[in-house]
C-alpha cells in the first residue's frame, strides 16, 4: 500500500473510530513512517546519558539497526540483512507456509506472525507501536503471494492489468517492450528486474482499485510449474484490510480510553471506504483524503494533521537536523533536542527494537527459523 492508505486512510479511520486528533495522527504517522525510516545508523555527537537507550558502535554512542525501509534502487541494499530486517519484517511478513525456506517467507494475508505481533501491540499503551504494526498488517493484504527475500517466489510471468489504471512511466515502457519483444518479453524482463518483493509486478499490488493477474511457479521445488493467480481484485483486498483495521482501532480506543474523543460520533464509514477505493492517481487520492474528512466533520480544513511531513519527527528529535545530512543511510554527529526522550522519533526507535524481537519470536513459534 501507499501513503494514501498507510497515512491518510489510517488517520481518517482512527478519527472516525473515536481517537483524539493528535492520537489518530500519531498512529497514522507511525504507520506511514515505516516506508520513510531509511536511516539505519546515527552517530551521536555526545553521550546521551543513562535515561536514553542507545548502542555503542566502534566506541561511539549511536542509534543502530532501526531502519524499516531502504532504497530498492541501490545495489548495496540487496543484501540478506536488509532484506530480512526491513523488507520481510515490515513489508512482506511471512506466512510460514510451505516446505522450503523461500516458500515459508511468502507473505500471506493476516498471517499468524503479524496477528501475534498486533495482538501484543493492542495491549500496549503505545500509539507509535500500534501505528507501526498496522503498516505490515495492512501490507499483508496487498503484498500477499510475494516475498521480502530475493528469490524464485517473486519470479512471475504474464503480468496483466484487467482494469484501467493511470499509466506511469514504467507501464508505458512495459507496453512498448511487450510490443517489441512479444513472446520473449517475460524472459527479457527477468534479466532486467530482480525477483525482489513485488518488483516484477510493478506497483500493481498497491493500486487500491486495480484488477490484475499473473502467472507464478506453484511447485514446492520451483520446477517451472506455472499457473495463473486468478483474477486479483485489490478492492476486495483493501476492503478486507480496512474492515479489520477499523475493528482493531475500535478495540484499541476501548481498551485505552485516554485517547478517546467523546465528541466524535461517526457512522458513515461507507464514504471512507469509497475514498480508499477511488479510481484516481496516487496524488489525487491523497488530495481526496485531505477533503473528505473535513467535509464529514472529522477534521478542520487548517488542521496540520492533514499534511504528512516525512521529516517531521526527525526535526523535533535532533536539534541540528539538516535534510541533506539526514537523507543518508548513516548520519554523523547528530545532536539531541532538549526533550529528546519524549519525542515520537525516539519512541519509534524503541518500537522498532520491540517489533524485531517479536518478529523473530513469532516466526520461530510457527516453525520459520530465520538465520540472523
Amino acid at each position: 500500500m501507499k501513503k494514501d492508505a498507510h497515512y491518510y486512510a489510517v488517520l481518517a479511520f482512527g478519527r472516525a473510530c473515536g481517537f483524539q486528533k493528535e492520537s489518530a495522527h500519531r498512529v497514522a504517522y507511525a504507520s506511514q513512517f515505516v516506508d520513510d525510516a531509511k536511516i539505519n545508523h546515527i552517530v551521536l555527537k555526545e553521550n546521551p546519558g543513562n535515561n536514553i537507550e542507545y548502542d555503542t558502535i566502534d566506541s561511539r554512542p549511536s542509534f543502530f539497526n532501526m531502519a524499516t525501509c531502504h532504497s530498492y534502487t541501490r545495489i548495496k541494499t540487496f543484501n540478506y540483512n536488509a532484506m530480512i530486517n526491513n523488507t520481510c519484517a515490515f513489508h512482506f511478513v511471512p506466512g510460514c507456509e510451505g516446505k522450503l525456506f523461500p516458500k515459508k517467507l511468502r507473505c500471506s494475508e493476516a498471517s499468524p506472525v503479524i496477528e501475534g505481533i498486533l495482538s501484543e501491540a493492542l495491549e500496549e499503551d503505545d500509539l507509535v507501536k500500534l501505528g507501526m504494526v498496522l503498516h505490515p498488517y495492512a501490507d499483508s493484504f496487498s503484498h500477499q503471494g510475494f516475498s521480502g527475500l530475493l528469490s524464485k517466489v517473486n519470479d512471475i510471468n504474464k503480468l496483466d492489468a484487467l482494469s484501467r489504471i493511470p499509466w506511469g512511466l514504467f507501464d508505458r515502457i512495459k507496453r512498448c517492450a511487450k510490443w517489441v519483444f512479444k513472446n520473449k518479453f517475460d524472459r527479457r524482463f527477468d534479466a532486467l528486474m530482480p525477483a525482489y518483493g513485488h518488483g516484477q509486478a510493478f506497483d500493481y499490488p498497491d493500486i487500491p482499485h486495480l484488477n490484475w493477474l499473473y502467472e507464478y511457479d506453484y511447485s514446492d521445488q520451483f520446477s517451472e510449474s506455472y499457473k495463473y493467480s486468478g483474477d486479483l481484485d485489490n478492492r476486495e483486498r483493501y476492503r478486507r484490510a480496512f474492515t479489520k483495521i477499523k475493528e482493531h482501532l475500535e478495540d484499541y480506543v476501548a481498551k485505552h480510553p485516554q485517547y478517546h474523543d467523546e465528541s466524535v460520533s461517526f457512522e458513515n464509514f461507507k464514504i471512507l471506504f469509497d475514498t480508499l477505493l477511488a479510481k484516481k492517481t496516487d496524488k489525487r487520492r491523497e488530495k481526496n483524503w485531505r477533503k473528505v474528512p473535513v467535509k464529514n466533520g472529522l477534521f478542520k480544513k487548517d488542521d496540520p494533521q492533514l499534511h504528512y511531513d516525512k521529516n517531521g519527527w526527525l526535526k523535533t528529535a535532533f536539534s541540528n537536523f539538516e535534510k541533506k545530512e539526514f537523507d543518508e543511510r548513516k548520519v554523523e554527529g547528530a545532536e539531541l533536542s532538549s526533550h529528546f526522550p519524549d519525542t515520537n522519533w525516539y519512541k519509534y526507535y524503541l518500537a522498532v527494537k520491540w517489533y524485531k524481537e517479536k518478529f523473530y519470536k513469532y516466526c520461530s513459534k510457527y516453525k520459520l527459523n530465520i538465520p540472523r
